[in-house]
């Protein structure tokens, strides 16, 4: 039922945000790609021309696919200091590149890097039973029934909402701010903000809260009250515990994730302009 947190920093590699990956070089590349015909079609493609090496040997890997394909990739090398460079072969894209089959090495060997640091949700159900997972979007507690959810928000130890009735709450890495979290009129977090955004969703008590922009470095504890009357389920990213109590969310600072871009559309540069749009 857990999703173990894989540990381990990688410092020599690790670059600032927005910067080449330093010394770095892309001769392996592993290739993957959603189950869909186009992006498939245009693997097979890429590999005929790059050849393809197992993830565990590959110096980067390019992920096919829309945003869904990339927060799958994203969570399968936790922990493993590969850096991950999306070419769009799905709808939205907003995590990735542009698809091009030439030039690719050249397009990596310039590719500016962005650091991600993922949630950690432990969670604790109605049995006793407790799972760990991480999230690089955002962790969500959604209500199980047609009764609102009533809910506890502690930050740091401290009651800061004796009672919230909504049809949950969120938190969001600056990264994930753009997804959910702005949908539930969240507000957008520049990626290298030391911020988590706390965000209720559709609000009934109190009516005016908005959320809360917090520090990376605090962590919030929700209690799930009225429990039976009022099931609730906590989500981080597309793993789901039901009938949850009581949910922890912190920034896990040992993990950093390397997603790459071209240059002129680094995740910083998608965020900054997502607040002007009209």
């Amino acid at each position: 039922m857990s999703e173990s947190s894989a540990q381990g920093k990688g410092a020599g590699e690790r670059s600032e945000a927005g910067r080449p990956l330093e010394g770095r070089r892309f001769e392996r590349i592993n290739f993957l790609a959603a189950n869909t015909p186009e992006a498939q079609h245009a693997r097979a493609r890429l590999v005929g021309r790059y050849g393809d090496v197992h993830s565990d040997e590959a110096d980067v890997v390019v992920a096919l696919g829309g945003d869904g394909l990339m927060l799958q990739t994203l969570h399968r090398f936790l922990g493993r200091n590969v850096p991950i460079y999306g070419m769009n072969r799905g709808s939205v894209g907003f995590l990735m590149n542009e698809y091009r089959e030439t030039g690719l090495r050249k397009r990596l060997a310039a590719a500016q890097s962005s650091i991600i640091h993922p949630l950690i949700m432990v969670a604790e159900n109605r049995d006793g039973g407790t799972a760990t997972a991480h999230a690089i979007n955002e962790v969500s507690l959604l209500r199980q029934s047609a009764q609102a959810a009533k809910l506890r928000v502690y930050v740091d130890g401290h009651i800061r909402l004796d009672e919230l009735v909504a049809d949950g709450v969120l938190v969001a890495t600056p990264a994930g701010s753009t997804a959910y979290n702005l949908s539930a009129n969240g507000p957008i977090l520049p990626l290298g903000a030391p911020l988590m955004a706390l965000t209720p969703i559709s609000a009934f008590r109190p009516r005016r809260w908005r959320g809360a922009l917090l520090s990376d470095k605090a962590e919030v504890r929700i209690e799930v009250l009225e429990p039976d009357k009022r099931p609730v389920a906590a989500v981080a990213d597309h793993y789901e515990i039901r009938d949850v109590v009581k949910v922890r969310v912190a920034t896990d600072h040992f993990v950093g994730l390397h997603l790459l871009h071209d240059p002129g559309h680094s995740m910083e540069e998608r965020i900054l302009r997502e607040q002007f749009r009209q």
